[in-house]
């Protein structure tokens, strides 16, 4: 009877933690108490965006399979741990190309889009492609210029407007993510 117990417990912490795994992937819902505090890379008023660095994720459809990666950075409000911004890139497996999925909050100025710019360079335009109840979506290939300014930047500016069509700058740190890139291509 103690081994059945002890085999339900076990099921159910595996299942609970695979929960919260994928829920932190996506929505960075694990609870705040398990969070460590972002460490913030310049100064933040209550509730502002927090980051972390970038995280590579690999994963196969079976065992045969090849591993595919990705590499994901968010932003998120300390005060609600609501993700403000979740970036992923992976590699194109047929085009060997980098690609930058984007998710962005509800209640966007769809027709103006969103645009990223490394430290001070060029800023790159993204049409939102379109949006559910978990936020809006904008995808892009990325270009060899952008990749190099991202591998050698220190910092990644994503922007949009809100439907007051005030623009929305969130900072999301490049520290890592030539260290994070080299471990997807």
């Amino acid at each position: 009877m103690q081994s059945r117990l002890v085999a339900l417990v076990a099921v159910a912490l595996m299942s609970t933690g695979g929960a919260y795994a994928q829920q932190g992937a996506r929505k960075n819902a694990a609870p705040p108490a398990a969070q460590p505090a972002p460490a913030p890379t310049q100064p933040q008023a209550e509730g502002a965006p927090g980051q972390s660095g970038w995280i590579v994720r690999c994963s196969s459809v079976s065992r045969d399979a090849p591993l595919e990666c990705a590499m994901e950075q968010n932003a998120v409000l300390t005060k609600t741990g609501q993700t403000v911004i979740l970036i992923n890139i992976r590699i194109a497996p047929d085009t060997r190309t980098p690609i930058a999925l984007l998710q962005l909050p509800l209640g966007l100025n769809l027709p103006v889009g969103a645009k990223l710019q490394v430290d001070e360079g060029k800023t790159v335009d993204l049409r939102i492609q379109t949006c559910e109840n978990r936020g809006c979506y904008a995808s892009t290939p990325i270009a060899p210029d952008l990749l190099a300014a991202l591998r050698s930047g220190r910092q990644l500016k994503v922007s949009f407007q809100n439907m007051a069509k005030e623009t929305i700058a969130i900072p999301m740190p490049l520290g890592d993510f030539a260290a994070a890139y080299d471990k997807i291509k």
